[in-house]
């Protein structure tokens, strides 16, 4: 479980930027306070002198130095007292100009020891998500928010179940999949149908959901990730050469890569390659995908190749949408 590098960089980013305010505010406040009252800008020189000679004594006199120490951290208190008193005249507290940190675990470093601490992993989710909401409205996306009433209850006698019947249990195994990401014993999910079903709607509940639980996750239309994939290989100078390096990277290396409309972009030789050398590769990593599209997986031999139907087929659980244009039905209903 690990966050991709652009994510990464961007919560340490604010991370450091929150600490450097709290120490522009701090700074600020120590300016006013001594522009008040002088004699705390006094006190805190002093303080920090008897500090240099108390270091100075055990350093010039070793085991021999205790007297010495004792007077110097008498004067230190004493300074303090007086400190103190001077900052609660002005309503402030003892320790007002003193370094805090806003995490105790690991001191706002986001690190502990060599693994991720908890308030960086919080601005980590928070970049991802605002990386999601890109393409998905995920403010409204949820499974708490996925309405089952646009679904007939009637029998389809092309599939011998309503499109009600069917929607709750590919609901349920979208579900399950995304609250127990990494221990499902699914890995993939193949959804397909015709537009207005759901395919998205249900992706992004996945997209959040997983991501909520700390895992790296890019959702992606199938027409912009072959178009980075492209950007990549043939063009050579430029920022947008910079930009699908790190987006291609992210394809192959994230927890989850969610597909979506697969079969809508132009598809060639070089889509077809790219797309079994994508699949392929987190099959053999052992990362897991979700893919959408309208397409079946018989069309997707047909537009592709057998060997990514065979894939697709043989590695992912495969879910049929059914039923009429939800889209439709809530534009009647609006």
């Amino acid at each position: 479980m690990s966050y991709d590098q652009t994510i990464l960089y961007r919560a340490t980013a604010r991370l450091d930027a929150k600490r450097r305010e709290r120490n522009a505010q701090r700074e600020a406040l120590r300016q006013q306070i001594y522009q008040k009252d002088p004699r705390v800008k006094a006190l805190d020189r002093q303080l920090q002198a008897t500090m240099s000679n108390l270091i100075a004594n055990c350093l010039r006199q070793g085991e021999k130095a205790g007297d010495a120490v004792r007077a110097v951290r008498e004067r230190n208190l004493s300074l303090q007292q007086e400190r103190a008193k001077l900052l609660h005249a002005l309503g402030l507290s003892a320790d007002c100009l003193d370094t805090k940190v806003e995490c105790s675990l690991c001191g706002d470093t986001g690190w502990i020891g060599n693994k991720m601490c908890s308030c960086l992993r919080a601005l980590c989710q928070e970049e991802q998500i605002q990386d999601l909401s890109k393409l998905l409205n995920l403010g409204e996306q949820s499974f708490a928010s996925f309405q089952l009433d646009y679904y007939s209850r009637t029998v389809d006698p092309a599939h011998n179940i309503s499109p009600r019947e069917n929607m709750e249990f590919v609901y349920d195994t979208c579900q399950n999949y995304a609250l127990n990401f990494g221990r499902f014993p699914i890995q993939n999910l193949f959804l397909f149908g015709a537009p207005g079903l759901g395919k998205t709607f249900l992706s992004a509940c996945i997209a959040r959901t997983v991501s909520d639980q700390g895992f790296s996750v890019v959702y992606d239309t199938a027409t912009n990730i072959f178009n980075q994939f492209e950007t990549k290989k043939f063009q050579r100078d430029g920022g947008e050469v910079q930009l699908a390096l790190d987006e291609t990277r992210r394809y192959h290396n994230c927890d989850l890569l969610i597909l979506d409309d697969l079969g809508t972009e132009m598809t060639n030789q070089f889509v077809q390659h790219t797309l079994y050398d994508l699949l392929n590769s987190r099959l053999v990593a052992k990362k897991c995908t979700v893919i959408s599209s309208n397409l079946t997986i018989e069309e997707t031999a047909q537009r592709y190749s057998p060997q990514i139907a065979s894939r697709l087929s043989g590695e992912y659980y495969i879910l049929q949408f059914f039923g009429e244009d939800i889209r439709r039905l809530k534009k009647q209903n609006f």
